[in-house]
């Protein structure tokens, strides 16, 4: 039976909005980088192990490995590394609310890369996503204003979102030249895992591993739900809507998120938060409605 727009929408979203707090769980005596790289060499295990077992190729040209090569490197190791390290710093629902606004860069990526046209919605949305944003992080913006562990996570959050980003156009790339999702996603993971250690070996952290259930149970969560179930469901959505698009799970991510952070981390709402999650939001929301269908002449 085939999955629904609707369904591939709400699985990603569900997902991520509760993986931001499993992150957490992840940030031990492991580093960062390792514990990405645990995630998805886990991930591309279970992945091309249920291809194989499935009938489904692994095999590509060179061409198309270069660019699940990239998708590695933006969507599943520099990305996730980047949020890794952010959430050491601030918390994981505010690190959430910040990565939304990459539903504001993914159309003007299409924009340039692929000539989908901008509208004056899109930039309507965008500035009240912005503005929301700055609200919601406005006590670590002053507090940034003097450096801080708070000028870190935002620096490290936003560049993630960047990388991020780019990832999903290389994604819609991939689906436009008719890479299987599973598959893709197998050698993604397993490439993206390979750059997380390298970024590990360069920064020069010792190779660790906990074996607590806390950190077990994130990593088996994180692997199989946050990595294989949520991007099976994102990346077809993104083949069916396209990258612009997909990218609006993150309307219903910081939500869940914060919702989780407010109980188990001590999350403290202000008005002036609760107005930035409502103006991201809204703003999120706009993007998201699609335009109006033009009548027909005659």
């Amino acid at each position: 039976m085939q999955i629904g727009a609707i369904g591939l929408f709400a699985v990603p979203s569900a997902i991520w909005g509760s993986t931001w707090l499993a992150i957490k769980y992840q940030l031990t005596d492991v580093a960062p980088e390792v514990s990405v790289s645990y995630r998805f060499a886990l991930a591309a295990a279970m992945l091309a192990a249920w291809c194989l077992a499935t009938g489904r190729s692994l095999r590509f040209s060179r061409r198309n490995h270069a660019y699940l090569a990239a998708v590695g490197v933006t969507l599943f190791g520099l990305n996730y590394v980047g949020v890794y390290w952010a959430e050491h710093f601030v918390t994981s629902g505010l690190v959430a609310v910040l990565f939304s606004t990459i539903v504001f860069l993914n159309p003007i990526g299409m924009r340039a890369f692929f000539g989908t046209p901008l509208t004056a919605r899109t930039f309507i949305a965008a500035a009240l996503g912005v503005s929301g944003v700055a609200l919601l992080f406005l006590p670590e913006l002053v507090v940034a204003r003097g450096g801080g562990a708070a000028a870190y996570g935002i620096v490290f959050g936003l560049g993630a979102t960047v990388i991020a980003s780019g990832g999903n156009l290389i994604a819609q790339r991939n689906q436009r030249a008719g890479i299987p999702t599973l598959a893709g996603n197998a050698w993604g993971m397993g490439y993206g895992a390979i750059v997380a250690a390298v970024v590990a070996s360069v920064h020069g952290v010792d190779w660790t591993f906990d074996a607590r259930p806390g950190y077990l149970l994130s990593l088996a969560y994180l692997a199989l739900f946050g990595s294989v179930v949520a991007f099976a469901a994102y990346l077809t959505l993104l083949r069916r809507i396209g990258a612009a698009r997909a990218a609006y799970t993150a309307v219903a991510t910081p939500v869940i998120a914060l919702a989780l952070s407010t109980v188990f981390e001590g999350y403290r709402w202000t008005w002036v938060g609760a107005l930035g999650v409502v103006l991201a939001i809204a703003g999120n929301t706009m993007a998201l409605r699609p335009p109006r269908a033009r009548r027909n002449a005659g």
